[in-house]
Parts: structure tokens; C-alpha cells; sequence
């Protein structure tokens, strides 16, 4: 695993442990870190993230998060002893989101009678 990979893993980590029981805003109790990526300096962190709640909700959870990029910035270089820590953003992770629609599609076709999965031929 090259540098840039494991220290991503080392930022997850901390930033999930960070938001999950560091942060106190209410609106931060649905968010999941998913993933970090790291660019190639070391200098910036795209931390993605996955919401759950109403577009409205996301949006209030993802804007606590901006909020708090400073901090969690500043919690991540105590963490990890670091004497320059990587600028945070925070993205939404649309994935997963995604994929449970497409689960939810196939589930509500297999009812209708329209979709028959392998495992039942």
C-alpha cells in the first residue's frame, strides 16, 4: 500500500471517531465517514461521507460538517501528531445511496412478478 493509501486509512479512522463521538451537533447522528482520499502532497483530504434522513437533514448534516472542517482538522493533527494536517473536505458519498435504490427498484419489481432472481429458477 503506497503512502498517500495508508495514511487516508489512518484519517478515516480518526475522522470517524472524531464526528461519531467528538462532535455534539444533533444533526451529525445519521453521518457515516465511507472514504478518504488523500492527494498526492499529503496537503488535502476529500473525506466522503453518507447521510441518512430527508434531502433536508442531509443537507443540515452536510452543512455541520463544513462547519466543523476547522476543528476536525485541527482534532485530526493532535490525533495523529501531525505538524501540518491535511485541509478537510467533506463530500457527500452517493454510492451507497444509490445502490439501495437499486436494491429497493429490484425488491419492488420481484413483488410485482416482473424480476425473478437466479436463486429462485
Amino acid at each position: 500500500m503506497r503512502r498517500p493509501e495508508k495514511f487516508a486509512e489512518r484519517i478515516k479512522e480518526e475522522i470517524s471517531e472524531i464526528v461519531g463521538y467528538e462532535l455534539t451537533d444533533p444533526r451529525l447522528i445519521s453521518v457515516t465517514v465511507t472514504d478518504v482520499v488523500v492527494s498526492g502532497n499529503l496537503r488535502d483530504a476529500k473525506v466522503f461521507v453518507m447521510v441518512e434522513g430527508t434531502e433536508v437533514e442531509i443537507k443540515a448534516a452536510m452543512s455541520a460538517l463544513k462547519n466543523a472542517e476547522t476543528h476536525v482538522r485541527q482534532q485530526l493533527a493532535l490525533s495523529l501528531d501531525l505538524h501540518h494536517a491535511p485541509h478537510i473536505h467533506f463530500l457527500r458519498d452517493v454510492v451507497g445511496e444509490r445502490a439501495s435504490r437499486i436494491d429497493e427498484i429490484l425488491r419492488e419489481m420481484g413483488e410485482r412478478g416482473e424480476f425473478q432472481s437466479k436463486e429462485e429458477d
